[in-house]
């Protein structure tokens, strides 16, 4: 049987997606920022409860010294995310690697603050203060080197350690002691490079920090700032997972960090006293802007699929399945309707699948372009948060509605699409049920036959 043009695709995509993704480095990218989610989660909660929505209780928790606190949280948090992003990626470059990667990812640890400028200068007197860690550049300002320190240390000491250029110590030593002496060579290595990375860049009065920050992060985060990032974050999160491929998986590893930054911007912008507009400075396409709106109810914005099933429905397999489907879909989960209707690699769905989120990132962005909706602030919500709580909770009521919008579009473009699926479903079901009867009335049939028979040839 000839293959269709879905399946020569898969084919012909799969293998080199799987091989990219499969690497060491794009998955310890990929698991060291989800190590980073928790933190940004927890710390999103103390931000909202440092500003509460309510004023009357806003002013109380300030009366009495409560919102400094719950600020002290935010910034043990938000302010470290780029500490523990080199930590995590290094820590998971070297576990991939098969070996010990605790001591590793402190090496990455110190390399990244050896980065740092350990000076801190007051803008009003210029008087320099020593020995501080300026935590702008441990947040999301210093992201793109957490990330390049991470994966440049995981490299070296994994080299070492498979050319086993490191100092052994007889087997009865303990692990914990062995395994600190086998960092000792690699440590050095990454340390002293680390330090004449820093003095060249110190020749020319600046930081690799600095450096890196204006010439690559800003430009990146203004490449994914724009309607066009929006659409391409949208479309490769759909067309991966057309063909099976865990897009969100791949997209998050590559955009978190920019996206993320650009949330932290936002609330800065907050921190200092200015309204958050587009004149300010604010961004657009933020981690809110794709947890909430791209990937709402589910990668493909599935959400109409589930209504149509719901309410529409003709066939049993499409009945049963949204009701099966709708509760996962409520917590943005929607594999029972990837694979169970199916979309992925279906001809009929697959372009509402890749059009729909690209709709919903058009609709948002030019309904905060318009400053219809507020710009998002640093506040952020796990990805399973229900659709609407999750709108109100980053951006209020009129977040919220836009959401709503976005479900209803969902369901306006998906409904031509999955109506000829269900319609085809029905035929197949009414057919294979025609089949089923005509056999049954075929035995029915030939049961009587049988008996009749029976009855005639027994002897008078």
């Amino acid at each position: 049987m000839a293959q269709s043009f879905g399946e020569r695709i898969s084919e012909l995509l799969i293998p080199p997606v799987m091989k990219f993704t499969s690497l060491k480095p794009i998955q310890a990218l990929k698991n060291g920022m989800l190590v980073v989610m928790p933190l940004t989660i927890i710390g999103s909660l103390f931000l909202l409860l440092a500003n509460f929505p309510v004023e009357a209780v806003a002013q109380w928790f300030e009366s009495i010294g409560f919102t400094p606190l719950l600020m002290q949280v935010f910034s043990a948090t938000f302010n470290l995310i780029g500490v523990v992003a080199c930590l995590a990626i290094t820590y998971n470059y070297v576990k991939a690697s098969g070996h010990e990667p605790f001591v590793a990812s402190i090496m990455g640890l110190c390399a990244y603050i050896l980065l740092i400028n350990l000076t801190v200068t007051d803008a009003e007197t210029g008087a320099v203060f020593p020995d501080v860690i300026d935590m702008a550049w441990t947040g999301s300002k210093g992201m793109i080197v957490a990330i390049i320190v991470g994966e440049f240390t995981g490299l070296v000491y994994t080299w070492f350690m498979d050319k086993k250029i490191v100092i052994k110590l007889p087997d009865g030593v303990p692990p914990a002691v062995a395994n600190s002496f086998s960092a000792l060579i690699p440590g050095a290595v990454i340390l002293t490079i680390s330090m004449t990375v820093f003095g060249i860049f110190r020749i020319f009065d600046t930081s690799v920090m600095e450096s890196l920050y204006s010439a690559l992060q800003l430009p990146l985060q203004g490449l994914t700032d724009s309607l066009g990032g929006a659409l391409v974050i949208a479309f490769a999160d759909a067309f991966l997972w057309f063909f099976g491929i865990h897009g969100s998986s791949i997209v998050n590893g590559v955009v978190t960090p920019m996206l993320t930054a650009n949330s932290l911007a936002n609330q800065a912008i907050l921190d200092s006293g200015l309204p958050l507009t587009l004149e300010n400075g604010g961004h657009i396409v933020t981690q809110q802007f794709l947890d909430n709106f791209i990937v709402l109810t589910g990668s493909g914005v599935t959400i109409g699929i589930v209504i149509y099933m719901l309410f529409l429905a003709k066939s049993s397999q499409f009945k049963t399945l949204g009701k099966l489907a709708s509760g996962p879909a409520v917590f943005n989960i929607n594999e029972p309707v990837t694979f169970g209707t199916p979309v992925v690699l279906n001809p009929i769905l697959g372009v509402p699948f890749i059009l729909t989120p690209m709709v919903v990132a058009t609709v948002q962005y030019l309904a905060l372009w318009l400053g219809l909706a507020p710009l998002y602030s640093g506040v952020m919500v796990g990805w399973t948060m229900p659709p609407i709580l999750s709108g109100f909770i980053i951006g209020g009521w009129q977040t919220a509605v836009l959401q709503l919008v976005c479900i209803a579009l969902s369901a306006l473009i998906y409904y031509p699409f999955i109506r000829t699926a269900d319609r085809l479903a029905f035929a197949d079901e009414q057919a294979l049920h025609a089949k089923h009867e005509a056999l049954r009335e075929a035995e029915e049939a030939l049961e009587d036959h049988s008996g009749s028979r029976s009855t005639t040839s027994e002897p008078a």
